[in-house]
């Protein structure tokens, strides 16, 4: 967990919250805190939440309640160690457990050469895999997950530059989505990763490195002249320390 003391405390609640790999819906329904608090705590709008609530969420997303409030690392917010003997290795010519699946990245591909236009597609050379049931835990059909790849610093300290998410295409339509949970967009050929809100006339796009990138909202014209759509909801992600 990062222990920057800066960080406003909804930040430091979405950051345990997407380690988890939780949606906000999950989290309120494992902390008995309503949706709309969290959203609100999520979004900065309650500086100074109930301090109920707080201990409830961080009961939840194991980690202190001193931690969400005041950034400091204490004990009960490491990480336990793991067993080295549970770990396997593995590389592209080891066979596939019946319990695994292969999941394939989506990548940006350059129409023409110098067009400076891209579409997304599948990239079968490179996939990572999967246990099934992680999959079915998460609700995720098989033959639906997909890996992008994150660039950039906008969605730090979440996810940095060249993490990796897993994305849910079975989640596209407006109806689907959970505001403030992430999403893979494709933005006229650009696939972005951001947390998604639905406005009554269209989306807001939101950076979790918002001193640098502002909401983005847009209309459903806008919307449309600008060709987003969203690829899927985000049920998993990794990174590297550096």
């Amino acid at each position: 967990m990062s222990t920057d003391e800066n960080m406003p405390i909804g930040d430091r609640m979405l950051t345990a919250l997407h380690q988890k790999g939780w949606s906000s819906s999950e989290l309120s329904r494992r902390s008995g805190v309503p949706q709309p608090t969290i959203h609100r705590i999520g979004a900065g709008v309650s500086a100074s939440p109930r301090r109920d609530s707080i201990d409830k969420i961080a009961r939840a997303l194991g980690v202190s309640a001193e931690w969400l409030w005041t950034g400091k690392e204490t004990r009960s917010t490491r990480s336990p160690s793991t067993d080295i003997s549970d770990l396997s290795l593995w590389d592209e010519a080891t066979p596939l457990d019946d319990d695994e699946v292969e999941v394939p990245f989506l990548r940006e591909v350059e129409l023409a050469a110098g067009s400076g236009r891209f579409a997304i597609e599948e990239d079968q050379a490179e996939t990572l895999r999967f246990r099934k049931k992680n999959l079915r835990k998460n609700g995720v059909q098989f033959n639906q997950a997909k890996c992008v790849t994150v660039r950039g610093n906008s969605m730090i300290p979440v996810l940095r530059d060249g993490a990796t998410v897993g994305v849910d295409l079975g989640k596209t339509s407006l109806g689907d989505i959970i505001g403030g949970d992430l999403y893979a967009i494709n933005h006229n050929g650009q696939l972005r990763v951001k947390q998604v809100f639905r406005l009554p006339t269209g989306l807001r796009l939101r950076s979790f490195n918002r001193d640098e990138y502002p909401d983005e909202d847009y209309t459903f014209q806008e919307m449309q002249d600008q060709q987003i759509a969203i690829l899927g909801h985000v049920f998993w992600w990794a990174m590297y320390a550096k």
